[in-house]
């Protein structure tokens, strides 16, 4: 028997939540609800639930602050926010939050249960990582921990900006492709949203370069994709 990948569906509208209960049963998920933030929490410490999809405006305490806390809590549970707007602030403030993915509203199902599912695998794909990688320059990575550092001192990433960064410092030296790039991070459903990628790598030149309009670590192969600089 295959057992289902359970869902916890964290909404304050009852419409909405009951219709993402039907609808994402009926295609095989085992979908738990929350109506709010508090409630998610508790939910989530009696449910090993696989992903969260979590409102990012709801009363209380609010879907930023809930997507915080289940990060801080649950670093490799993949969160996808439902935003009802797609601009970029927006979407860094939703990835900052601990994120994983993120859908405008109103959505199409079948988007939002590709995305599920694309975030689901993901987490399982990740063994046999080397435990230690050491980049040229100032910038090291610790795969086992998640850490990453610049001149000794730790780098927040978000789970989308430390999955990226990996990918690329794995094929340093080597322009990757904006569709690989988008495949491998997001999932198999994915290939031309370049606007996801430029969030990410405008966010993670914010954080590892001295100036991030001149970059020298995260470069940029014009039509291609991107690039992390090589051994010296």
């Amino acid at each position: 028997m295959t057992l289902k990948s359970k869902v916890l569906v964290v909404e304050d509208d009852a419409g909405i939540r009951q219709s993402l209960f039907e609808t994402l049963g009926a295609l095989g998920f085992a979908v738990g609800e929350a109506i709010n933030g508090e409630e998610a929490l508790v939910r989530l410490r009696m449910v090993d639930y696989d992903a969260v999809l979590l409102d990012i405006n709801m009363p209380g305490m609010g879907g930023k602050e809930t997507c915080r806390r289940i990060f801080q809590s649950y670093p490799q549970l993949p969160i996808i926010m439902l935003t009802v707007r797609d601009e970029e602030a927006d979407v860094v403030e939703a990835l900052d939050s601990g994120a994983w993915d993120y859908i405008t509203k109103p959505f199409q199902i079948g988007e939002l249960t590709a995305r599920l599912r694309a975030a689901i695998r993901r987490p399982g794909t990740q063994a046999a990582k080397p435990e230690i990688i050491v980049v040229v320059g100032d910038i090291t990575l610790d795969d086992t921990s998640r850490r990453v550092e610049k001149r000794a001192r730790e780098i927040h990433l978000t789970p989308k900006e430390y999955e990226t960064l990996r990918f690329l410092i794995e094929h340093a030296g080597l322009p990757v492709r904006h569709e690989v790039l988008l495949r491998s991070i997001w999932g198999p459903t994915y290939g031309n949203e370049r606007e996801y990628l430029r969030v990410v790598i405008n966010q993670l030149r914010k954080k590892l370069e001295d100036d991030p309009s001149h970059p020298t670590y995260i470069l940029t192969e014009t039509h291609i994709g991107y690039r992390f600089r090589g051994e010296d």
